[in-house]
């Protein structure tokens, strides 16, 4: 068990102790349908993965959430390029590519041997119907990453040339994300259901409520993949998903949902402990726009009342970054801005009194995720402990948070894990997203950042970060950690976390041949 500073557990308060109460009640009600079972079957080596909020549908073109992108990219869909563990930009179907002297044309060579799991080859035609289709068709906010495209032409089948409006550093960034996904100009009718991609694997099974089974695609253009069969099975509880890896129902946890049972694990030889970084800003987010909070007096107040290293210790055993902003240490504008507001429940107090907002409840409404289930109680004490009244309700995600949070803004706080790799613009650039925020200012040093020199770009990302946190337009709970546990004879798995998807391709077992 992770000790704290003075060497001793962490503390539970007893609301985190009823939690774990309640999830080992739901364990024994669930069990039968959650963790029994068996691994999937196939022609070859499968492997399961657990982990933990299933997707409602599979388009990500018209649906928000980090589910379909941590199936789907890489493994289904490929892009021009990819980002590896460290953040870096790769090839994929591009082979190379060049930028012009005025940073606004990018040339890209791509490979001639893709094809689609339809049949259909890859051709720069369908690199330019995928660009081209996003700002029109997409109806995700992220959609407006593209928007800086000016113009996109096949010169061959295997050359592409895009061209920006403006020089942009962060345009080739974001074509490693789902906004870059390849797509056949003949598979796009059934997105929902059923995926068309290059990837080395294809949609086999999907049992809603259980799991999605993708399978090894023959023929596949690139590298093959070790597995013939990779489930991915879904779990709301914790605890069922941990006792499902010790009976060997699933080989691997995807991302660890109970930090507290890491002992089970890290002292067996039969299991390998993966610990390192992600892009998960675990936030406790604000309506900037309507009800108390949007207030900066009382966004401050709830600011100082949190005192993030005991929340970190009680409802995530201790393991998790303190950021202070919505940019985490993988990124190269980093800054540590936890000292902006450091716990101070005396000064919380004066804040709230003085924003006029002190005798009105906050909804504090959550989705039924483990990490908001865990630290919503924490929350909810803390911010009562300095004069807030809370009402904390959890909402069934993804449908019901999504509606009511996500599209319609119809809460005071929320606590959510925004996964996207350099969401910061995502979130907070557009006053219509659901945390509401508007500030010119901030609008003003993201611009700045993406036309400007490398410097300049950091030197603004940089301010935008602070501006923002001093705002206080949300509060930065924690940096989730990748926590993967797995068979110890699993290998490949990522030390770092940085991109939506979980990439399959990388992984095999120990002391077997990797198919090529």
């Amino acid at each position: 068990m992770r000790k704290d500073r003075r060497g001793r557990p962490p503390a539970r308060t007893a609301a985190s102790l009823l939690a774990c109460c309640l999830l080992l009640l739901v364990t024994a009600c669930s069990a039968g349908s959650t963790a029994a079972g068996s691994r999937p079957e196939g022609p070859g080596d499968s492997l399961a993965i657990g982990v933990t909020a299933e997707p409602a549908n599979l388009d990500f073109t018209k649906t928000d959430g980090a589910a379909i992108p941590q199936a789907l990219l890489y493994n289904v869909y490929e892009n021009l390029v990819k980002l590896d563990q460290h953040g870096r930009i790769r090839p994929a179907l591009a082979r190379t590519w060049e930028l012009s002297k005025d940073r606004r044309t990018y040339t890209f060579h791509l490979t001639k041997d893709a094809k689609f799991s339809n049949g259909a080859p890859f051709t720069a035609e369908d690199a330019k119907f995928s660009i081209e289709r996003v700002v029109p068709k997409w109806t995700v906010a992220l959609k407006a990453q593209m928007s800086v495209v000016d113009d996109v032409r096949a010169v061959s089948r295997d050359e592409l040339k895009v061209t920006l409006k403006r020089p942009s550093n962060d345009w080739l960034y974001r074509m490693t994300t789902r906004t870059g996904a390849m797509f056949s100009r003949t598979g796009v009718d059934k997105l929902a259901t059923d995926p068309v991609g290059t990837g080395p694997y294809e949609l086999k099974r999907w049992n809603r409520g259980d799991s999605i089974t993708l399978a090894r695609r023959p023929g596949y253009w690139g590298r093959a993949p070790h597995f013939d069969t990779v489930t991915l099975k879904y779990f709301k509880d914790p605890t069922a998903m941990n006792n499902a890896l010790l009976t060997g129902t699933i080989d691997a946890i995807g991302a660890m949902q109970s930090p507290d049972s890491l002992y089970r694990f890290e002292n067996n030889p039969k299991y390998r402990v993966i610990e390192g970084s992600t892009n998960g800003e675990v936030m406790l987010s604000m309506n900037n726009g309507s009800g108390p909070m949007r207030s900066k007096k009382a966004r401050q107040a709830a600011r100082y009342a949190i005192d993030h290293q005991a929340l970190v210790d009680t409802c995530w055993g201790g393991r998790g970054k303190l950021i202070g902003s919505m940019v985490p240490p993988t990124d190269p504008w980093y800054q540590d801005l936890t000292d902006l507001y450091p716990y101070d429940r005396d000064k919380a107090r004066r804040l709230l009194k003085g924003s006029g907002e002190a005798g009105r409840t906050l909804r504090l409404r959550i989705p039924t995720l483990p990490y908001a289930a865990a630290c919503g109680t924490v929350v909810k004490s803390q911010l009562e402990q300095a004069g807030f009244k809370v009402e904390l309700s959890q909402l069934e995600f993804p449908a019901a948070w999504l509606s009511t949070v996500f599209k319609n803004a119809d809460y005071d706080m929320t606590i959510m894990s925004h996964v996207e790799p350099r969401d910061m613009p995502a979130v907070f650039g557009d006053k219509n997203y659901y945390t509401r925020y508007d500030n010119p200012e901030f609008r003003e040093h993201l611009a700045k950042a993406d036309t400007g020199s490398r410097q300049e770009q950091t030197a603004h990302m940089r301010a935008a970060a602070r501006t923002l946190s001093k705002d206080a337009a949300a509060d930065w709970l924690f940096l989730l950690p990748n926590l993967m546990v797995a068979d110890a004879d699993i290998t490949g798995l990522p030390v770092n976390s940085v991109t939506e998807s979980l990439d399959l391709t990388g992984l095999s077992r120990s002391g077997q041949t990797d198919r090529s």
